[in-house]
């Protein structure tokens, strides 16, 4: 019995792992940040590996439903646009995935487990992108949905995830700024623009409400990632946040806000609002969301057509390690 607790605690006796965590978590109170070579508790480093390829795997899926507008942008500017702004949203997958590695696991096993539907992604990734404006739409709400919870995890815990985040926070204010641009110039247009922004955001009104995850007296995980500083915010809070920056900037634009319920009360600073169907939420992030299959497929289809690159760079790493003979 003693044998299998200590194995639990990772082979320590109760005491010296209390000892452990207790100077772990003063670590984190006083704001150090925790790296890879640090103790840190085994649940720690599994929130971490959860959160982080979650966050990877969303970054690689959210290019898709961008990337099949390119050859449709109406302007060669929003083409060139676009094309940059999913490269990014690639690039910044491939900062997270390093990241989650510095934890264990291999980014080819993430990977794999991504394109076999083992894993999970964002919620908003699942639907389907209708129209230019469900473009604009993903650009700058989506976008700055993602936004806020990333500024507030850049300044969290563990250092390696911290500092990925604190680029790609960078680059994702521009891609906000240019989704912020292309909404200005539809809701100024013609009836039918304006008609195609209302309708991209009362499609993607229920899904961008979900997006920061379970309210907090439905998430199992909230409590722990706020208690370790890998969040410094909980999901209702962040929630919070985009509804007092947001909802008033959609008035202006002359978009009406597709939820009923949806008040503000002065006096607490607070956005009441429709409770979102978080049973649709489980189910989607689980694999069944409206195109989740054809993400997947998509993906596959991607790591299918790039074997030989990745072969040849492992021929090529392997060939320069090899020494050369000497010359006479």
């Amino acid at each position: 019995m003693v044998a299998a607790v200590e194995n639990n605690l990772g082979g320590l006796s109760a005491a010296e792992y209390a000892r452990k965590l207790a100077a772990f978590e003063a670590r984190i109170n006083r704001g150090e940040k925790i790296e890879p070579a640090d103790w840190m508790p085994d649940e720690y480093r599994q929130q971490l590996i959860r959160l982080i390829h979650v966050h990877a795997n969303s970054e690689i899926c959210g290019a898709l439903p961008e990337g099949r507008w390119i050859p449709h942008a109406p302007t060669f500017k929003r083409k060139l646009a676009l094309l940059a702004k999913v490269q990014d949203e690639v690039g910044h997958g491939q900062l997270l995935y390093r990241a989650a590695e510095t934890l264990g696991p291999s980014r080819e096993q993430m990977i794999e487990d991504l394109i076999m539907g083992k894993s999970k992604f964002s919620n908003v990734f699942h639907y389907p992108a209708e129209t230019w404006a469900d473009v604009a739409i993903i650009a700058w709400l989506i976008d700055a949905a993602a936004i806020i919870n990333q500024t507030m995890m850049a300044e969290g815990s563990y250092g390696p995830y911290a500092r990925a985040l604190k680029r790609i926070c960078y680059e994702e204010a521009f891609h906000m700024k240019h989704g912020y641009e292309m909404c200005v110039v539809l809701a100024g247009g013609t009836k039918v623009q304006r008609d195609m922004l209302q309708d991209a955001l009362n499609r993607w009104w229920a899904p961008i409400m979900m997006f920061h995850g379970p309210s907090d007296k439905e998430s199992t995980h909230t409590g722990i990632l706020v208690r370790w500083r890998v969040k410094l915010k909980t999901n209702d809070e962040q929630r919070q946040q985009f509804l007092r920056q947001f909802v008033p900037k959609m008035i202006d634009l002359g978009l009406k806000i597709p939820d009923k319920g949806l008040r503000f009360e002065k006096e607490t600073d607070t956005w009441h609002y429709t409770e979102p169907d978080w049973e649709e939420f489980k189910r989607v992030v689980r694999g069944g969301g409206p195109v989740t299959h054809e993400r997947l497929e998509a993906r596959r289809l991607a790591h299918h057509d790039g074997l030989w690159v990745r072969e040849a760079l492992t021929a090529a790493a392997e060939k320069k390690a090899i020494p050369m003979p000497p010359t006479s």
